[in-house]
């Protein structure tokens, strides 16, 4: 792991350009989590329409494909512990420079618009009684739900009362994600600048995060009081894999500031045995004594220390990606505002087959209308991208 004193070392924080490079590899994977939630979001409303997927491919398939969208999730979270650690270190010459309020000003610039369109159109159609989109009184309300949202309690919310509108219910793990950046500039500031014993505040600081990422496996497996939802939802069940991202950008940090890499074969060694973890996860319910991990909750664990294994080479070597990955890398790039969108797409698609059934006409395969939700969420996350995201970023760091 970094020294502390490798981490002090001074630089100008800027908030208005990029600090590092794109990693073709992690917009991959980034890619490949997106493509996974829209899929398994579809099957669900596909299921509750009445057209279920069984018997539509072979299981073990059906299952990569179209049941995997939570360890997306689980690989989103990886992700962006592992980016958000390397671009502050980059920005800020250290954790040790961490300045917060420089912090929260990107993050703000990068999630809030995005974020608050999505709640405006979210909030007419509530007003509009459009019925996918009602927040009933039971669940909270309209008020309540938007409070919620803006605070980052979503989750919590839903734990108390039950699944919001879907629409509204992706946005549980921004709740997760945004609780564990709030806390994450002071921690660094306070740990990290020990000027008596730095060696001190860095190894605080590295069990604090590796306490993240046991406390999370007890949050999914014993800290759950028989809230199904809280068992998914959890704050700490989620910050694990956030945690175990950070530490793997600091231990990438440190490996590009020595003089020699690691060999080639190393990396590409390491590169394959996440890739390997991944896909165990990925297949796992279809073999007994795989299961166990699913039963004592280690399932997510594993899959983010695969992630990161794949992320940390993929840096070091930082290839640029093969022509056959690039509809993958650009779903990545835009996974944030696809990840806002695309219920809207499952909806309409959803509403538009349930029409068809209803008048007896012909409606065709429910895996071809699935696909057809992920492709129609691409100009929803292109337009989000395009028109709010990128100008209001760019914007707001620059004021």
């Amino acid at each position: 792991m970094p020294h502390a004193s490798s981490l002090a070392t001074s630089a100008p924080a800027t908030t208005t350009r990029a600090v590092t490079p794109r990693f073709d590899t992690i917009d991959i994977l980034r890619g490949i989590s997106i493509v996974l939630v829209v899929l398994l979001h579809g099957r669900i409303r596909m299921l509750f329409a009445g057209a279920p997927l069984k018997g539509t491919m072979p299981g073990w398939l059906l299952h990569l494909l179209f049941s995997n969208g939570g360890q997306g999730v689980t690989v989103f979270f990886a992700v962006s512990g592992f980016l958000i650690t390397l671009t502050s270190i980059r920005r800020f010459g250290g954790l040790a420079g961490m300045r917060p309020g420089a912090f929260y000003r990107v993050r703000f610039a990068r999630i809030t618009p995005p974020l608050l369109l999505l709640l405006a159109v979210l909030s007419v159609l509530h007003l509009l009684h459009w019925e996918p989109f009602v927040i009933t009184a039971k669940k909270g309300g309209l008020v309540r739900a938007l409070l919620a949202a803006l605070t980052f309690t979503l989750n919590w919310w839903e734990g108390v009362k039950g699944y919001l509108p879907a629409s509204w219910d992706v946005l549980w793990s921004l709740s997760v994600e945004e609780a564990f950046y709030f806390g994450f500039p002071p921690v660094c500031f306070l740990l990290l600048r020990q000027r008596r014993c730095p060696r001190f505040g860095m190894a605080a600081f590295i069990v604090l995060l590796l306490s993240f990422v046991f406390m999370g496996h007890l949050s999914r497996s014993i800290w759950t009081g028989g809230n199904d939802i809280w068992q998914e939802k959890s704050y700490l069940g989620g910050m694990d894999a956030i945690a175990l991202g950070c530490l793997t950008a600091m231990l990438t940090d440190w490996l590009k500031r020595r003089e020699r890499l690691p060999s080639r074969g190393l990396l590409l060694s390491v590169q394959c045995l996440g890739a390997a973890l991944m896909l165990l996860i990925g297949f796992y319910p279809r073999t007994p004594w795989m299961q166990v991990l699913g039963r004592h909750a280690l399932d997510d664990n594993v899959l983010a220390l695969g992630t990161c294994l794949v992320m940390l080479p993929s840096v070091l070597r930082n290839r640029p990606g093969r022509a056959w990955s690039a509809p993958l890398r650009w779903f990545g790039r835009l996974s944030y505002e696809l990840y806002l969108t695309h219920e809207f797409a499952v909806i309409l698609l959803t509403l538009l087959f349930e029409h068809l059934k209803a008048s007896d006409r012909p409606t065709g395969s429910p895996v071809l209308w699935i696909l057809a939700m992920l492709v129609l969420s691409a100009p929803l996350g292109y337009a989000m991208a395009r028109y709010c995201s990128e100008p209001m970023n760019r914007r707001l760091r620059s004021a």
